[in-house]
């Protein structure tokens, strides 16, 4: 099918360089691409054509739905724009959303039914990259991740075919959607289970001290919290426009009792250089930040270091963690608590690693021009390499990188080679590669 041909054959505008919509088309959430072209699909039907045409033509696709994704930097491929596809239906607890959905717009659709599924952070992160990566959300430990709460999808194959797929019809297929990425087709269709959700308890903590005690306590009082609670803990530079800059906890606590989560929060609030800055009842949506777009005039600098989903936050991965952070003036340090509904969850039962995790941690210097040579970018990396080696995976979601060969720094060989089993069935030709890519067996 000829470029031409697929404008005739859309019912979705094609966009090409050098067209007047051309920039705006090719901006993404965290940066401006260079594509081939963008297909802006208005239907299912589209986007089986999007796909027959692009293996056709031997095109890479990138699917974009919140943009969140590094992968939109790489030049070439086709990107197909699934924001037409952003429908949310409720039938009881059954909620079913369009491929192109973000999760503010559907947390406040199901904070009007009185539910919730555990979801990103942010009102603008897709939910379709985030579900398939994994999703660990703001009530991981309260419900599992977001593609813990997948029970069916809508999918179209590489041969652009639509398959209605749940564990019963094709159990392999949805072990793998379940934080096997994008690598399997385009699913332009998610149904959930949710859970009822009147509001959440939110707590926001800050502190000044020294970050090893409080994460000391932090570690301490989640051993044997119940369930509802959820924390994180960050420590940002000035110069990062997501959080405001130095050391903070978020809590969240799945539901508006407001008794048992204070009680929850005491040893913590105990703590000297603890202090509260904002806690009360509020509807979910109201928790989700607003994460700034990519703006052209100020690029983010590049970021050394990663993520690994620790199994024991212990006093050298404490002490690793802060020592990282201190020793790179321009760094984040970010964790958040699992274990509870996350670790329920039999490793055999989905593709997302380490469900035996207790904490997730990320950590990452700025490179920022003048401010790290060389020796301090290799020194960085080396540190944190130090620290992903304690833990037990890779969170896909949270990388920044593009290089080939990632997946199999996330997945251990067991659902490597599984996962590889899938993708021969469902895309034996690797025509969805524009991802944390897995081979076809």
């Amino acid at each position: 099918m000829a470029n031409d041909d697929i404008s005739a054959a859309l019912g979705g505008v094609v966009i090409r360089p050098g067209d007047p919509d051309w920039d705006a088309a090719r901006r993404f959430h965290s940066g401006i691409g260079e594509p081939a072209l963008v297909i802006r699909a208005a239907s299912v039907d589209d986007v089986r054509s999007v796909v027959r045409y692009a293996a056709a033509e031997g095109l890479e696709v990138l699917v974009r739905s919140g943009g969140h994704s590094a992968w939109g930097s790489v030049p070439g491929g086709l990107t197909l724009d699934l924001a037409a596809l952003a429908d949310v239906a409720v039938e009881g607890t059954r909620v079913s959303i369009g491929g192109g959905a973000h999760w503010g717009a559907v947390a406040a659709v199901l904070a009007s039914h009185g539910l919730g599924i555990s979801s990103g952070d942010t009102t603008s992160v897709g939910v379709g990259g985030l579900t398939l990566g994994g999703g660990i959300g703001l009530m991981v430990r309260a419900w599992g991740l977001a593609c813990d709460q997948l029970v069916g999808v809508q999918l179209v194959t590489a041969e652009g075919d639509v398959v209605e797929a749940t564990d019963a019809t094709h159990p392999e297929l949805m072990w793998a959607l379940r934080g096997g990425g994008g690598n399997f087709g385009v699913v332009t269709r998610f149904d959930f289970e949710a859970h009822p959700l009147r509001a959440v308890f939110a707590a926001e903590l800050g502190f000044e001290g020294d970050a090893r005690q409080v994460l000391r306590a932090l570690r301490d009082v989640m051993t044997d919290a119940p369930r509802e609670l959820t924390v994180t803990y960050m420590d940002v530079p000035p110069m990062d426009p997501s959080a405001p800059p130095g050391s903070s906890i978020g809590a969240v606590w799945a539901g508006d009792d407001e008794t048992r989560a204070r009680e929850a929060l005491a040893p913590l609030l105990a703590v000297p250089g603890v202090v509260q800055r904002d806690l009360g009842v509020r509807p979910y949506p109201e928790v989700l930040l607003e994460q700034p777009e990519f703006d052209p005039e100020t690029p983010m600098p590049g970021f050394v270091g990663g993520n690994t989903l620790l199994r024991v936050l212990d006093d050298a991965a404490i002490e690793r963690l802060v020592a990282f952070r201190e020793s790179n003036p321009a760094s984040v340090l970010f964790l958040r608590s699992l274990g509870g509904a996350y670790g329920d969850v039999p490793q055999e039962e989905s593709a997302f690693p380490a469900r035996d995790a207790t904490w997730f941690a990320m950590a990452g210097a700025f490179d920022v021009p003048g401010m790290l040579d060389d020796a301090a970018r290799t020194r960085a990396l080396g540190d944190w390499n130090e620290i992903e080696s304690l833990g037990g995976g890779v969170y896909g979601n949270f990388t920044t990188s593009t290089e080939p060969g990632w997946a199999e720094r996330m997945y251990p060989p067991a659902t490597m080679a599984r996962l590889a089993a899938v993708k021969r069935e469902w895309d034996p030709k690797n025509v969805f590669r524009r991802n944390h890519n897995v081979l076809p067996a």
